[in-house]
Order: C-alpha cells, then sequence, then structure tokens
C-alpha cells in the first residue's frame, strides 16, 4: 500500500505543481496537500480513480430507471383515462 500511497501522491503533488504554472518552492505544500487529499480518499473508501463510484452509481442508475417507469396496471389506467378523453 505505501508504494501506492507513495505514486499518487507524487503524481498528484506534481499535478498540482503543474496546475499552478510549475513555481518554484511550492514542493513541499504541493505534496502536503496531495497527501491531505490521498487521506481523504482513505477515510470514504472511495478508490483513488472513482472506478468503485462509478459503478455504484450506474448500478443505481439502472435501479432508479427500473422504479421510474410506470407499473403495468397504472400504465393500462392511463390509456384507458386518455381514450375516454
Amino acid at each position: 500500500m505505501s508504494h501506492n500511497k507513495d505514486a499518487w501522491v507524487s503524481q498528484r503533488a506534481y499535478s498540482l505543481w503543474e496546475f499552478e504554472g510549475r513555481p518554484d518552492g511550492r514542493g513541499e505544500s504541493h505534496w502536503a496537500q496531495a497527501l491531505r487529499e490521498f487521506e481523504q480518499l482513505e477515510l470514504t473508501k472511495a478508490s483513488p480513480d472513482g472506478n468503485d463510484l462509478i459503478e455504484k452509481l450506474k448500478a443505481a442508475g439502472r435501479l432508479m430507471r427500473v422504479y421510474d417507469e410506470p407499473a403495468p396496471a397504472a400504465a393500462d389506467a392511463d390509456r384507458q383515462m386518455k381514450a375516454v378523453r
């Protein structure tokens, strides 16, 4: 885990450094920020790349679509009401 943590923090710190325009003398603060972000990911049990969250959202989306569809009896009743009008 330590190797993965160090690699993630290193890549994130580098990304922060590039985003800020590659300033001199900010390496420590970028590393500290990246470390805090990694620790937050660990606390939330999210994967560093977000794949687990994406899968959960996809699954929830499929469930929501099932529940959003009208029940067959409700759909028949709706069709009957439209026919009467």
